[in-house]
């Protein structure tokens, strides 16, 4: 088959299947943004980012955005037709951008799979759930419906869709669940697994080594969606409590999701602000965004990894984490319970309750969890036996978008 992967950001979450279908004989060809020039594995071609002056105020601004990087796709795909004749049997797509939109106008014949990461709501999911950051006013959820018309019209045009977890397949209306087959992205647990010789060496010099006193917590922005203010919330007891303990954060102070604080630069700098004079700052490392290889060795040295989340898109560092055999200190919340049972592949206390948290992560780094070995091994064997990219993911991705042959 004639394959077009269609993402901004390419390879996002096609790193593994766009070049196992061009092993495989596909003719396999990349669409993305002109500015994005990360590695792809699979040839590229590049469309015209849209430019500010397009968009709408208000309500409509993020439908105007999306259908404005929606047009210069199929402008970039309607050259490819008619200048080169490129005409693919399938297109593989993320909504989430407005980039597969209008690509039915151009090649209609096509079958078109859609990612279908997430989709907005105004109950049960980030809309309310955290009074400190967010709102639950008219005005919130309004805005809400507003800005998840482009991720209905992108199932609604689809003639399949794939989500990655069961939870955010369950975020899309029940009349179009249908449409959707959930299989994850895959982890790949040869290279992310544990290692007791694993060592980080911090920007100062000091050398962390796997069995050290380390608390880690990973993500890719410092920001409440993923529970950074409760995390640094814990640590002056945490860290009066364990006077040896190390601890680590990586991620950007930028906000990937959400809104950015009020009266700072960053998250980081609000939490720093508020907690003055409370943290023992030298045993805190703000590592920023670091090289894969550092950020496996972080989970292998960590004695306990907290990941924290709002009820949203659930990260890959929580499932490399448990790859990697890590003790998870986890917030209950519905993306994290699919993947982590209490007691058995990790331990949950709920999002709000601080002193939970505490006594989580001083008993985890104490090491006064009888079963912490066997929550370290299950937590491993849970993602080998249902996410390998290998054996479990990749094969079964393939055979879905092989499905849609001509």
């Amino acid at each position: 088959m004639k394959i077009l992967f269609v993402h901004q950001n390419f390879p996002g979450q096609f790193l593994h299947l766009a070049p196992a279908l061009a092993a495989r004989g596909h003719r396999v060809l990349a669409l993305t943004d002109e500015e994005n020039q990360r590695p792809a594995g699979v040839e590229v071609v590049r469309y015209k980012a849209p430019g500010k002056e397009h968009l709408a105020r208000n309500l409509g601004k993020t439908y105007s955005e999306y259908a404005e990087r929606g047009w210069m796709a199929a402008r970039g795909c309607r050259a490819l037709r008619d200048r080169h004749g490129y005409v693919p049997d399938v297109i593989f797509g993320h909504s989430g951008w407005g980039e597969t939109l209008f690509l039915r106008e151009v090649w209609p014949d096509a079958r078109l799979l859609i990612y279908a990461e997430l989709m907005y709501n105004t109950q049960g999911q980030d809309v309310g759930f955290d009074p400190e950051t967010g709102s639950d006013s008219l005005e919130a959820r309004v805005s809400t419906v507003a800005r998840s018309a482009h991720l209905l019209q992108g199932l609604v045009q689809a003639d399949a869709a794939l989500s990655p977890t069961h939870y955010q397949a369950g975020t899309f209306p029940p009349e179009l669940r249908g449409k959707i087959t959930v299989i994850h992205d895959g982890i790949d647990t040869e290279k992310v697994r544990p290692d007791p010789d694993a060592r980080l060496t911090l920007p100062g010099g000091r050398v962390l080594r796997a069995g050290d006193e380390v608390l880690s917590f990973v993500s890719r922005s410092l920001e409440p969606y993923r529970g950074f203010h409760r995390f640094m919330r814990a640590l002056p007891e945490v860290m009066r409590a364990r006077p040896d303990a190390q601890v680590v954060l990586v991620g950007g102070d930028g906000v990937s999701y959400g809104q950015r604080p009020k009266g700072a630069e960053s998250w980081k700098a609000r939490m720093l602000a508020e907690l003055d004079g409370k943290l023992d700052l030298g045993r805190i490392h703000f590592l920023g965004r670091v090289s894969y290889a550092d950020y496996l060795s972080l989970l292998r040295v960590a004695r306990v990894h907290c990941y924290l989340t709002y009820p949203f898109v659930l990260s890959w560092s929580l499932t490399e984490a448990m790859a990697a055999g890590c003790y998870i200190v986890a917030s209950d919340t519905a993306p994290v319970r699919e993947l982590v049972t209490d007691g058995e592949t990790g331990r949950l206390v709920d999002f709000f309750d601080q002193p939970g948290l505490e006594r989580a992560l001083i008993r985890g780094l104490a090491q006064q969890d009888p079963d912490a070995a066997a929550i370290r091994e299950n937590a491993r064997q849970r993602i080998v036996a249902d996410y390998d990219f290998r054996t479990r993911s990749l094969p079964r991705l393939i055979e879905w978008v092989e499905s849609f042959a001509p």
